[in-house]
């Protein structure tokens, strides 16, 4: 259990405290939607972090190249639905990100059955950027900033969809070799 490891495993434990602060009193008390985001960013920051160090330590290893997205969806997702309770956010538009993370979850163990690791591509990493952005506008909620936020989800849903099409391509041999 490396650093990077732990730092994922960190973002995980992080989500419950972020949600239970941003849904608390129905999202209306700017103190925990504060505190919320506070969390919500030391906990995107530790995707950047471990990143960071497994790449230049050398310490990626399979349970990080498994992990490590896992709990971005997690962190990510978790957050998408507390802003449809909210009504901050339309249903469809989370439906999509969280197919888009069904289906690529299912690619990967389809692979992982035939001894292939997937990692994260760079694609994929636009769009969680784009989505933990999105995220944290969304918690934000200032009106005045509005159109930009609308934008910013609008690109982290074309990148949904193209980090999509990016995996399928990039690892087609999983489909026709896959059994899928």
């Amino acid at each position: 259990m490396n650093l990077p490891n732990k730092l994922t495993l960190v973002r995980v434990f992080l989500v419950p405290v972020f949600i239970v602060l941003l849904m608390l009193q129905g999202g209306t008390n700017q103190t925990l939607r504060i505190w919320a985001l506070v969390v919500f960013c030391a906990a995107s920051f530790t995707d950047f972090l471990d990143g960071q160090i497994a790449r230049r330590q050398h310490l990626v290893t399979d349970f990080g190249k498994f992990m490590d997205p896992l709990a971005d969806k997690l962190l990510v997702c978790s957050a998408l639905i507390c802003m449809i309770e909210l009504q901050e956010l339309p249903a469809w538009y989370v439906i999509i990100i969280i197919a888009r993370e069904f289906i690529i979850s299912g690619f990967r163990l389809v692979a992982a059955d035939n001894g292939i690791v997937i990692a994260a591509s760079y694609w994929g990493k636009f769009k969680t950027t784009f989505q933990m952005f999105t995220v944290i506008l969304l918690i934000l909620n200032i009106p005045a900033w509005h159109t930009f936020m609308m934008v910013i989800a609008g690109i982290a849903m074309v990148l949904t969809i193209v980090s999509l099409v990016d995996y399928m391509a990039k690892n087609i041999e999983v489909i026709t070799k896959g059994g899928m």
